[in-house]
C-alpha cells in the first residue's frame, strides 16, 4: 500500500489517501473506500488487498482529523466529510469509479452521490438515510453508557462488543487503538440530518447489512435500501465492522460478486 496526501486547497486540509494498485490488468473500475465514525483509511486494508487482487485500483480516504489527514474533528460537520469525499473521488478517475462507504461513511456517500455520480455505490452497514433514531436506540439498549455519551454530545467510545463478533483479541486491540474520537457535531447530526437528494440519473447501489449489527438496526438498513432501490444482502454472524471482523472475506465476496453482475465499466 502507498500513502499520499491530497494537497490542501484554500481552507480545506490536506487529506490522507491510501492506494493499492491492481495486481494485474483486469479492466475493472477504481474504488474509493470511505470509512466510518472514528475510523480511518487503515480500516479497509483487508478489502483493499482483496479488491486489488481482483483487478481494481483501490483508494481509501481518511476524513480531516482522522488517520494521517490534516485538520481537526473539532467543529467538523457532516458537510465537511462530504466535501472531503467529493475532493478525493474527483481526484480519482473524475469520480467515475465505485464509491464504498461504511457506517457514517455510508451516510457521507449518500450525500456525495449527486455531486460525484459514480458508476456504482456500496453502502456497508450504513447509517440510515433518515435521522438515525434507530441507531441511537440500539446504542442505548446494548451500551447504555455510550448511549448517554451520544445524547450528551460526547465522543462515543467504540468498544469491541459494538463492532465485532469473532475477531481475535490481538486484532481487536490493534483496531481499537487506532480509532479517533469523533466530532460531537457529526454525532449529533446523525440524529438530525435530512435525507440526501436522490442522484439523477439512477446509480446502481448495493446495501450490505449485518443481522447481528449492534449499531445500525437491520430495519434501518432495509429502509435505506428501499430509498435507493438498492440490492440488499444480509449477512449473519458478523459485526458492524464487517470489513475488519473475522468474516470479512465473506462480506467482501458479496460486494465482488455484485460488482461483477453489474458489469461496471472501467474508467
Amino acid at each position: 500500500m502507498n500513502t499520499t496526501m491530497l494537497p490542501a486547497t484554500g481552507t480545506e486540509p490536506a487529506l490522507e489517501i491510501v492506494h493499492t494498485p491492481a495486481a494485474e490488468i483486469a479492466d475493472r473500475p477504481p474504488m474509493l473506500f470511505v470509512h466510518g465514525l472514528g475510523h480511518g483509511a487503515w480500516c479497509w486494508q483487508n478489502w483493499m488487498e482483496a479488491a486489488a487482487a481482483a483487478g481494481h485500483p483501490v483508494y481509501a480516504l481518511s476524513f480531516r482529523g482522522h488517520g494521517g489527514s490534516e485538520g481537526s474533528v473539532a467543529g467538523a460537520r457532516l458537510r465537511d466529510y462530504v466535501a472531503d469525499t467529493v475532493r478525493a473521488a474527483t481526484s480519482i478517475a473524475d469520480g467515475k469509479g465505485v464509491l464504498i462507504g461504511h457506517s457514517l461513511g455510508g451516510l457521507v456517500v449518500q450525500h456525495a452521490l449527486p455531486a460525484i455520480k459514480p458508476a456504482a455505490a456500496v453502502l456497508v452497514a450504513s447509517i440510515s438515510a433518515r435521522p438515525a433514531i434507530g441507531t441511537a436506540i440500539s446504542v442505548v439498549r446494548h451500551h447504555p453508557i455510550q448511549g448517554l455519551r451520544l445524547v450528551a454530545g460526547l465522543p462515543l467510545h467504540l468498544g469491541p462488543d459494538m463492532l465485532f463478533t469473532g475477531l481475535d483479541p490481538a486484532a481487536v486491540a490493534a483496531a481499537v487503538a487506532r480509532m479517533t474520537p469523533e466530532s460531537a457535531l457529526v454525532q449529533y447530526q446523525l440524529l438530525a440530518h435530512t435525507p440526501a437528494p436522490l442522484p439523477s440519473p439512477f446509480i446502481p447501489v448495493l446495501s450490505v447489512a449485518a443481522t447481528d449489527d449492534r449499531v445500525v438496526p437491520i430495519r434501518a438498513t432495509r429502509a435505506t435500501a428501499r430509498r435507493y432501490s438498492a440490492t440488499i444482502r444480509e449477512l449473519e454472524g458478523i459485526g458492524h465492522d464487517m470489513m475488519l471482523d473475522a468474516g470479512w472475506r465473506r462480506a467482501w465476496d458479496v460486494v465482488d460478486q455484485w460488482l461483477r453482475s453489474q458489469s461496471v465499466p472501467p474508467t
